[in-house]
Parts: structure tokens; C-alpha cells; sequence
């Protein structure tokens, strides 16, 4: 990625922000519990694009704001020049209640910090020193906004609103940003992390940034500055659960790093050489500043990380193609295995954290058992490397309770074929090949089961990827092409399917039984849950049940 980035515009035809559906694209597709339709297109504004442009991958990063009191504006902050690039945001700002996502965070957020404002500068970004917030009296405190990076810019866009463009731009002069987070748990209103392609990290207040009418981000923490600890791109920022504020950052390096909002961010570049590049390795900073500790995952880029639902475990992908699994309290690892082919792109977890997925350059969904420690199926359906993979935490099985033994996940997968897969997986259905005799004939009338299932692996090991005979194949139960461009994720939320392409495109696709007369509903639209409140959103699916046993694949 070029890190680079220039004020000058160019305007690109192909990605002029027109959301109107492409040749072939249907706005609907179909699934055993009924239609899910296209609902709301978000894009980034038309015209507004630098050649940066297409030189990064648009991820987005949903965020809920609650309603609460709101508080005077700070009168001394920082704040980092940055360009709205949008019409008067004041006009626009729309309070209301939007969409959901599936997080293992729940709660409310911070109001705004107040930040000194003793330095001009901050990094390799252009900033200046205001002494007058102008607060935004049409901004109610609460909804749902979708945060999302293009080029040298972050986006924000009220997910509710049915206006494509976003309701506010920030634009960063060095760097581009490519990878963020959010957490509606914060305590101090620092709720969002923003990584940079230069290995800068910041964390802000949304709701300080949307109470804000100027063209500034406000009240920003700089870590790593000007790369002082590691200039190497940033490739995922994640929050920890139950962290009280802690966060991780990836690199391109096969680093990452550990920090605490709590302590000087200023950077401690002291940590010692590391002397195997392709041995796992932990140290911990010398003095009590930021970052308190360094994990030397792999060689090569570390391409996603990612917790579980209650922080114990972080699993990570990378460019050597493997899955790593570490126990996180403990600095160990615990398990993980090698693709088929290339690298790794994207993983998630299960919210009961028994399972993880997988996807990248071999085009394969690889589903990885905790309890087990090695993949326990496989699903072929794409054409193109898999990017994006999330479990829906919101879908129930028609006729389920969701706490029995025999629970079926729903989860889905996006691609660089331009398609949206959805899978089922029920373990207790699944058919584990059977071992085949050297030489013999291929069937599997007989003999004892693979050898792969022999036993739980040791923890610890890293395995090769097992023959592809000898695990369980799945096949998606939809499969729909959402957009034009190649995607690069999906967001479950508890109304709808969000997918988003690498140019900046985003879809919202209502569940069925959602989207007519519940869109004006205040708070139901982003009811995060955690896994002992998930609600069920299949009553329509119970009676859709013999239509999902007749097997339809349910194409597009």
C-alpha cells in the first residue's frame, strides 16, 4: 500500500459512489427462512477521491452510540487537521436508531476528554491547536454509524439514514488509515482506534467527533508515533474484552503490540532484537509506558487478529499462510495449522468459542475446532480468494433453542469473486470420510475412520493441513453475487447482512420479517447481545424448516 496522499482530486468514473445495482446484481436473495433484501447503499461522497484511491482495502467498523446527558463541550483540545469533504454536516446529523452488529462488547460509551492542547503537531499528520469546539446542537447523543476508511480518509455514515453519503470525513495529509475498531464499553470516551498504513495509531471519541461541526478530529491519544516502536503498516487494530481500555495492533512485521490507554503514549522503542524470526516470542517494556509488550507472532505480515467472546483467547492469520490460536492471560499457544495454499486473510470466532474460521488465498472456508485443535471441515464455493468470514450470532435453526447439543452456526463469507456465501454448520450431521487403504479403491464403503481424527492434538503444535479427503466438505446454502468490485467483509447484525467491497461500497441487507415497519423502531435496530441474551430471529424459519430439508442450494 502507498502511504502517501495528496489533496489534489481526481474524479474515477468507475468508482463515482453510483450505488444503482450492476448488470446481473438482483436486490434480493433467498434462504430457507425467506428473503433477505437490499435495504440502504452507503458510499463514500462522489468526487471526493485522491489517487490514493484503490490503493487500500475499505474495511467498516460498526458503532453504537446510547443516549446519554450530554456534556459541555471540552474548551482546550487537541486536534489533527482533517477535511469534512461533505456537505454542512450540522444539517445532517440524524439522531434516530439504526442498524446492529454482533459484538461481544455491550454498553454505552464516554462523552468527550479533554485533551491539552500544548502541541501543534501530532505525527506525520498535519495539526493544529483549537481553543474553541463548536458543539452540535441537532446531534442527540445516541445511534448507529458506520465507520469506514477510503483512501487517506475515515468515513462516518448514520447507518439509518437512507442517505448514501456520509455525514462526516475525516482525512489524514501522511498516511492512509486502513484498519479500526470500536468499543461501546470504553470508560474515558476514547471509544475508536484507527490504525495507519505509516504504524501510527490513534484512539478518539465518536461521539466527540459527531458533537463536532468542524473539519477536525478532536481529542486524539497518538501512539507509536512517527513510528517510533515499529514503522511498519498497521494491518488490524482489536479492542480486548473485559480489557478496561487495553488494546492490540498488528503489523505487516509480524509484530504486535500490546497497549494500555492509561499510560504514556509517547512509545518505548526498548524491546530487545529478536533473534529467531520464525519462533513465537513475548517481551515486555522495560518502563511503564506504551507499548507494554511486544508478541512476535510470525515471519512476515500478521493479516488479521481477533478475540474470542470472553478475551481468553486471540487467534491470529498471516501471510505464511497459518492460523495461530494463543491463550492470551498466559503468552502461550494453544494450537493451529496451515492452509492449503497462500496465505490467510481473514478469521472469526464462534460467539460460544468452540469455533473458528478461516479463509484466504487456496478460495476455502476452513472451520477449526478449539476442543479438537485442528480444522473439522472444509467449505468449496468460491471462486476467489476468500476475504471476509463472520459467525451470525443472531440466527437460530428453526426449531432450536440454541443450547442444545446438536447446535447449528450459521456463519458467512465474502470473496474477491464478488459473492456472498452463507453455510450451516451442524457438527452432529457432518460425515467424517473413513481411512483408505493404500493403493485401494477409493470408496468409503470401508475401513476405520482418517487418521486425522484420531485424536485431539497436543497443544502447542502448528499441523500441516490434512488431506483434503480426509475432512468433512461443506457446501454454502447460498450463494449471491452482492456487488460489483471485490468484497472485503461482512457484518452480521441482529436486522440485517452488511457487506462491503474493496472500493468503498457498502449494502445493508434486511433479514426477513425486518425492514418495513421496523425500521422506525428507536432502539431495536442495534440491540448488541452477548451470547446468554441472543435473541432468535427465526420464528419465520420454523415454518421454513421443510423447505431447508429438500435441499434447495438457494443460487442466485
Amino acid at each position: 500500500m502507498n502511504s502517501g496522499a495528496s489533496n489534489n482530486m481526481m474524479s474515477s468514473a468507475s468508482a463515482s459512489g453510483s450505488n444503482a445495482p450492476g448488470p446481473g446484481l438482483k436486490t434480493y436473495f433467498k434462504t430457507p427462512e425467506g428473503k433477505y433484501k437490499l435495504q440502504y447503499e452507503k458510499t463514500h461522497p462522489a468526487g471526493l477521491l485522491h489517487y490514493t484511491h484503490g490503493k487500500t482495502v475499505t474495511q467498516v467498523t460498526v458503532a453504537q452510540l446510547k443516549e446519554k446527558p450530554m456534556q459541555a463541550p471540552s474548551q482546550s483540545s487537541s486536534s489533527i487537521g482533517v477535511s469534512s469533504g461533505v456537505r454542512s454536516a450540522a444539517a445532517r446529523f440524524l439522531g434516530g436508531s439504526n442498524g446492529s452488529r454482533a459484538l461481544s462488547f455491550v454498553g454505552g460509551n464516554g462523552g468527550s476528554k479533554p485533551v491539552g492542547s500544548s502541541s501543534t503537531r501530532i505525527g506525520s499528520l498535519g495539526a493544529s491547536s483549537s481553543n474553541n469546539v463548536v458543539g452540535n446542537p441537532n446531534f442527540d447523543g445516541k445511534g448507529t454509524y458506520l465507520v469506514f476508511n477510503v483512501g487517506d480518509a475515515i468515513f462516518v455514515s448514520d447507518l439509518n439514514s437512507q442517505d448514501k453519503d456520509p455525514i462526516k470525513s475525516i482525512q489524514f495529509s501522511n498516511s492512509n488509515p486502513v484498519c479500526h475498531a470500536y468499543d461501546p464499553d470504553a470508560k474515558d470516551g476514547h471509544d475508536l482506534l484507527i490504525g495507519l498504513n505509516s504504524g501510527d495509531v490513534y484512539s478518539v471519541s465518536l461521539r466527540q467527533q459527531l458533537q463536532d461541526v468542524g473539519k477536525k478530529l478532536v481529542g486524539a491519544q497518538h501512539y507509536n508515533k512517527d513510528g517510533s516502536v515499529n514503522n511498519s503498516r498497521c494491518t488490524c487494530v482489536a479492542w480486548i474484552p473485559n480489557g478496561d481500555g487495553s488494546f492490540v495492533v498488528s503489523h505487516s512485521d509480524g509484530n504486535m503490540y500490546v497497549y494500555e490507554k492509561n499510560k504514556d503514549g509517547s512509545g518505548d522503542p526498548s524491546f530487545p532484537v529478536i533473534k529467531d524470526q520464525a519462533q513465537f516470542s513475548v517481551s515486555h517494556a522495560r518502563y511503564s509506558k506504551n507499548p507494554v509488550a511486544r508478541w512476535h507472532i510470525c515471519q512476515g505480515s500478521i493479516n488479521a487478529i481477533t478475540f474470542s467472546a470472553d478475551g481468553a483467547y486471540i487467534a491470529t492469520v498471516g501471510r505464511d499462510g497459518y492460523l495461530r490460536v494463543f491463550d492470551y492471560k498466559n503468552e502461550q499457544l494453544i494450537c493451529g495449522g496451515k492452509s492449503y495454499y497462500g496465505a490467510l486473510l481473514c478469521c472469526a470466532w464462534s460467539m460460544d468459542g468452540k469455533y473458528i474460521l478461516t479463509g484466504g488465498e487456496d478460495d476455502l472456508v476452513q472451520v477449526w475446532s478449539m476442543e479438537d485443535r485442528k480444522i473439522v471441515a472444509w467449505g468449496e464455493g468460491h471462486n476467489s480468494w476468500v476475504s471476509g468470514v463472520a459467525f451470525d450470532s443472531y440466527w437460530l435453526a428453526p426449531n432450536s433453542d440454541g443450547v442444545g447439543e446438536n447446535i447449528v452456526y450459521r456463519f458467512g463469507s465474502v470473496g474477491q469473486d464478488t459473492q456472498l456465501l452463507l453455510w450451516d454448520l451442524e457438527m452432529d450431521e457432518l460425515v467424517v470420510p473413513v481411512r483408505r487403504p493404500p493403493g485401494g479403491s477409493p470408496t468409503f464403503s470401508t475401513g476405520s475412520q482418517s487418521s486425522h481424527w484420531d485424536s485431539a492434538c497436543p497443544v502447542g503444535t502448528l499441523q500441516l493441513s490434512p488431506s483434503m479427503r480426509d475432512v468433512p466438505k461443506l457446501s454454502p446454502l447460498v450463494a449471491h453475487r452482492v456487488h460489483t468490485e471485490p468484497l472485503s467483509g461482512l457484518t452480521f447484525t441482529q436486522e440485517s447482512v452488511l457487506t462491503v467491497c474493496r472500493e468503498g461500497h457498502i449494502k445493508i441487507w434486511m433479514r426477513p420479517g425486518f425492514g418495513e415497519s421496523q425500521s422506525n423502531n428507536a432502539d431495536s435496530f442495534m440491540s448488541t447481545t452477548s451470547l446468554k441474551e441472543k435473541p432468535s430471529i427465526s420464528a419465520a424459519a420454523a415454518a421454513a424448516a421443510a423447505v431447508k430439508a429438500g435441499g434447495s442450494s438457494y443460487k442466485q
